[in-house]
């Protein structure tokens, strides 16, 4: 049985608007989700990268999937949408507070750096407009090396017939230059309404230009691939992660006391002494 997940649910400080929209994802049967938190800088004034909500205050209770007796998992995502290269900072310590890290990017020469540079898990899509520039297949074949995916979302496509032209157009621009490799679908979701079953989201990438099998893959094991990516990037290139198992007072107060002959140097130790014949 496949694994669904959806990894762009749009934050909202509406707790029970976004716990409805959470608890209809799990009632269609995705098993991940990830709420997206959008960022967009301006050159006039800097402004602080938001930080993440525990998802414990976030949702109270997390729904169960359905269909498995499981729950739902909730992961935290930032989006950078990118005007100019300044905008992305890399090794920022704000962006480690995040499971899932995406730039937008808005002009050819960032799409190039996002695709061949950027220390990234995915390269979003616009959708809302027409593409300012034209996809090329050796910055995209890049991206495909480096496991970098790119994300369409399919909702500005439900509340606007304008921009369901351009999701159309662009997807389908996209999907001819990377042939349908590594490729998501998401919701981008604001609304419980705005949101698809996984079977529906796979037959929507037939529409963009996508394989039958590919399809299945954009809402499922590409995904898994994603997240996959997101914690080899988060641990060193997957070479090690560390953990705190225990606060340092707790392993003190476990630790057996020693015994008082074991402090001393080993040459100041008391011998044994043998009996006399």
């Amino acid at each position: 049985m496949s694994v669904f997940m959806d990894l762009n649910l749009s934050f909202t400080a509406d707790k029970k608007l976004l716990q409805s929209v959470v608890e209809t994802a799990a009632h269609l049967g995705f098993s991940t989700v990830a709420i997206n938190y959008v960022f967009e800088p301006t050159a006039k004034k800097k402004q602080d990268i938001p930080s993440p909500t525990p998802i414990n205050e976030l949702i109270d209770q997390l729904p169960v999937v359905q269909g498995r007796s499981r729950p739902i998992r909730v992961l935290n995502r930032l989006t950078i949408v990118m005007s100019d290269s300044s905008h992305f900072r890399p090794n920022a310590a704000e962006y480690r507070c995040f499971d899932l890290l995406a730039v937008q990017p808005t002009t050819d020469k960032l799409f190039h750096a996002a695709c061949m540079t950027y220390d990234v898990d995915i390269i979003c899509i616009s959708v809302t407009e027409k593409l300012p520039f034209f996809f090329k297949r050796a910055p995209v074949n890049g991206a495909v090396d480096r496991g970098v995916v790119f994300e369409v979302s399919y909702s500005a496509a439900i509340r606007d017939s304008t921009m369901r032209r351009y999701t159309i157009a662009n997807a389908v621009s996209l999907m001819d230059t990377c042939k349908g490799k590594n490729v998501i679908l998401s919701s981008a979701a604001e609304k419980p309404l705005e949101l698809r079953g996984p079977y529906d989201i796979t037959n929507l990438g037939l529409l963009f230009g996508l394989s039958d099998g590919d399809a299945k893959e954009a809402v499922s094991s590409t995904c898994r691939s994603v997240v996959l990516h997101a914690e080899t990037r988060r641990t060193a290139s997957g070479i090690i992660s560390t953990m705190r198992s225990c606060s340092e007072s707790s392993c003190q107060q476990e630790a057996p006391p020693a015994a008082a002959d074991s402090e001393a140097p080993a040459a100041k130790r008391a011998k044994h002494q043998l009996p006399d014949d």
